[in-house]
């Protein structure tokens, strides 16, 4: 039986990424070795859960359409910048969330119990923090030369986008990078579905 990389995301609109976009160039500037997010693909994940079975996908976007209802339409605000696990040795360029960061949180949370039952999804050890990727370092880069260049754009500003659904997203790694597809979708407290989605 066919397993699929999935994933559960917040997308963001065209206005978000092509900032999010222009502040990664501004960044790869001396850094030839990061592997920065593609425009197209950078998105707010809640849950990463990995390679599941084909028939499983149709349970978990059950499980968004009815949780993701629960809650009100919200905004989110990128700003800031940030890495992991620390600045001064950094694997993961991101973009913190200024506003709805509470929001996604509550959204991870209602989601995490119900994926557990269904058993496709393990619990990661750290609490989730919303954050917007950017880019991911290779081992020769993670050195204190970062530090100053983050906090160079610690004022930074990515604007704000409306949150209406949750997406069940499926990963395809490709030799040029991965591509994305929209598997289900959850609408948002309020927001009648589309009929081209069912």
């Amino acid at each position: 039986m066919a397993r699929i990389r999935t994933f559960i995301a917040v997308k963001l609109d065209a206005p978000m990424r092509q900032k999010a976009a222009a502040l990664q160039k501004k960044l790869a500037v001396g850094a030839p070795d990061v592997k920065w997010v593609e425009e197209k693909n950078l998105h707010l994940t809640l849950h990463f859960l990995g390679e599941v079975e084909e028939l499983d996908v149709v349970s978990i976007c059950r499980v968004v359409k009815k949780h993701a209802a629960e809650m009100p339409p919200f905004t989110i605000e990128t700003a800031g910048l940030g890495a992991f696990p620390s600045l001064r040795r950094p694997r993961t360029i991101w973009a913190g969330i200024s506003e709805g960061a509470e929001e996604l949180k509550q959204l991870h949370e209602r989601l995490e119990g119900p994926l557990l039952e269904l058993g496709c999804y393990r619990r990661e050890e750290r609490a989730y923090s919303p954050h917007l990727t950017l880019g991911r370092l290779t081992q020769d880069d993670r050195d204190g030369a970062w530090a100053p260049i983050l906090a160079k754009y610690a004022d930074w500003n990515g604007g704000s986008t409306r949150v209406n659904e949750v997406l069940v997203m499926s990963s395809e790694l490709r030799r040029d990078g991965p591509l994305y597809t929209v598997m289900g979708r959850g609408k948002l407290a309020g927001l009648a579905d589309d009929p081209e989605d069912e």
